[in-house]
């Protein structure tokens, strides 16, 4: 496994995750998430800060990059290099990382169903841009491809 590969694909997909999520959560969301807070649904501020939350989210973002380019890794071997190894690993994570909660959320919550529907969406289609551009950043050690 060519760990460099690996950590720039980490690097790589952690950015655009972060794009990804910037948009769905501070552009697309914004009136939902003030009007959630209005009615006393969501908290006013974050329990350990607004600074500490954004960059404690970003950072678990990129940690999360990181697992999917080296399950990319790993999953090459057996799955073969390429974009579709690539999506298939993203469904999977991005499955993993988005859907109980969104389930726990969505079935317990007081919330519009909207939220939990944008935290799934920002996991699972994060998880999955995260990984192709991941991919797309690799190349094995020994035959450079």
């Amino acid at each position: 496994m060519n760990a460099k590969r690996v950590v720039a694909g980490a690097f790589a997909g952690g950015l655009v995750w972060s794009v990804w999520s910037f948009l769905i959560n501070f552009v697309l969301m914004r009136a939902e998430y003030t009007a959630e807070g209005q009615a006393g649904m969501l908290l006013a501020q974050p329990r350990y800060g607004v600074t500490a939350f954004v960059i404690t989210w970003f950072a678990t973002l990129f940690l999360l990059a990181g697992a999917c380019s080296w399950l990319y890794a790993v999953a090459r071997r057996s799955r073969g290099p390429g974009p579709q190894t690539a999506l298939k690993v993203g469904v999977v994570v991005g499955f993993a990382a988005g859907f109980p909660i969104t389930l726990l959320v969505t079935s317990w919550a007081p919330l519009t169903r909207t939220v939990p529907l944008a935290w799934l969406i920002d996991m699972w289609v994060g998880a999955i841009l995260a990984t192709v551009v991941a991919g797309w950043f690799y190349q094995d050690k020994a035959s450079g491809a």
